[in-house]
């Protein structure tokens, strides 16, 4: 595997498209190799949420990017090295298509490949409130060694902006992928920000 970290990125179609932005542009400034997809719903939800600027974005910051239906591409063998998946955000479709390893489309199947390689496999859950199913998928992934990290904002560092949030949910999801954000991530330091 080359020097640099390698990270999957699979962007699913719960709202929170932002994230996943964000998440990108934190690898690309830490000059991580990412490969991403994008969902037939998360291509609508980032239409709606972000807009075509910010979906040019998302391919250009990406090292490359693969249709959601290529169950062919790369990222679906576990011969192809990577440190990482992060699935930002995760919908509950999503999250039970990797607890049940249904292999529904790409993201379901790198997320598959994921956990049989035994790697880090962080998923974003974006759904409240939660039934039995959600919560009895979270408990499945999670027994399987998937990490299952809500995009809570950490309110106790004092963010004035939406967008800082965002970034402090991005930096904590590379954190928890194993991947040191550097200095986008602020740390509780014991006292208040």
């Amino acid at each position: 595997m080359s020097r640099r970290k390698r990270l999957v990125i699979g962007i699913s179609g719960a709202s929170g498209a932002a994230i996943a932005l964000e998440i990108l542009r934190l690898c690309k400034a830490l000059r991580l190799d990412t490969f991403t997809t994008v969902s037939a719903a998360a291509e609508r939800t980032i239409q709606l949420e972000l807009g075509d600027v910010a979906r040019r974005e998302i391919h250009d910051l990406a090292t490359q990017e693969y249709a959601a239906s290529d169950v062919a591409a790369p990222i679906s063998s576990g011969s192809f090295q990577v440190n990482a998946m992060i699935v930002a955000p995760c919908s509950m479709r999503s999250l039970a298509a990797i607890a049940y390893g249904t292999g529904e489309g790409l993201l379901a199947r790198a997320a598959d490949v994921t956990l049989k390689e035994r790697r880090q496999l962080v998923l974003l859950a974006r759904e409240a409130p939660l039934h039995e199913g959600h919560l009895e998928a979270m408990l499945k992934v999670t027994r399987m060694g998937a990490i299952v990290a809500p995009p809570v904002p950490p309110f106790y560092l004092s963010h004035s902006t939406i967008e800082e949030m965002t970034r402090q949910i991005a930096a904590r999801a590379l954190a928890t992928a194993g991947i040191d954000p550097g200095d986008s991530l602020r740390r509780w330091t014991g006292e208040p920000a």
